[in-house]
């Protein structure tokens, strides 16, 4: 087992509608344990201190099935929690210190869950359309630097293969169009960047779509251009899957913004500062 917090990010998991989570059974490993009641216990106390926080554990360690097959054809359900950061946090803090990779798993958490929490408090401070999208505009860009790093691990070099790259993400997305059919759909002119017209909505879907794909291409340790852009298809598809089991409005068929540079210049104001 790989002896850094790394081992923590490589077994998140997202659901169907991209909440991410972590699975008890894989936690139970990665933290060393070997025997499951005595992991049980620890999961107890983590329970009791959500509990005792004013959240609910139903929340937070809500109980699934595992199917495990037990020989001849016959399976048999062990059992397994899909927990929350907030549960991963609370198990590490409750599990044995004398553990190495428990700290690396408290140092993980700790740091995952404040970051998360001030991302929340940033954006909750922001009151009009306009800062939403100049704040997710910014993430984004961080955000496909990142995802840039990731594909070009992958095997992604040269710009061309990048622009596909990018051009399967959209595809996934958008219902099979790339950045071009996007751009006409739009109506925009061919000088305007199809990311600067987006509006907090699309931004976000766009924001989604490239965080899960940088995770994941680093997670599963991709490698090859034709499976990186396997990878940034089907990751847009289910973002688009997600937008559609809520009830959502389609990405392409979203409002076209005005130029957000142009709100860039007219608003001088910082954004809310991360930590």
């Amino acid at each position: 087992m790989k002896n850094n917090t790394n081992t923590f990010e490589e077994i998140k998991r997202t659901n169907k509608i991209g909440q991410e989570f972590w699975s008890a059974r894989e936690l139970f490993t990665a933290l060393g344990y070997f025997k499951w009641d005595k992991f049980l216990n620890v999961i107890s106390k983590a329970k009791e201190a959500c509990i005792n926080s004013g959240q609910g554990a139903d929340d937070h360690f809500p109980q699934v099935e595992k199917m495990v097959d037990i020989g001849s054809g016959a399976f048999r359900d062990v059992g397994d929690l899909h927990l929350t950061r907030y549960a991963c946090y609370l198990i590490v803090q409750n599990a044995d210190p004398s553990k190495e990779v428990v700290a690396l798993g408290q140092t993980y958490f700790a740091i995952q869950t404040r970051k998360a929490e001030l991302i929340e408090q940033a954006f909750e401070k922001l009151d009009t359309e306009e800062a939403k999208r100049l704040y997710l505009r910014k993430e984004l860009a961080e955000h496909n630097k990142l995802l840039a790093d990731a594909a070009r691990t992958a095997g992604v070099i040269q710009p061309r293969e990048y622009a596909v790259f990018q051009n399967h993400g959209y595809m996934g997305l958008y219902n099979g169009m790339g950045a071009k059919e996007i751009h006409g759909k739009k109506g925009l002119k061919k000088n305007e960047g199809i990311l600067d017209h987006m509006g907090s909505t699309e931004l976000a879907a766009n924001l989604f779509r490239a965080t899960q794909t940088e995770e994941k291409l680093r997670r599963e340790e991709t490698k090859g251009k034709q499976q990186a852009n396997s990878t940034h298809y089907e990751v847009g598809k289910k973002v688009r899957q997600t937008i559609s089991d809520l009830g959502g409005t389609m990405p392409e068929d979203l409002p076209v913004e005005p130029s957000i540079k142009k709100l860039g210049a007219n608003k001088p104001k910082k954004l809310p500062k991360k930590d």
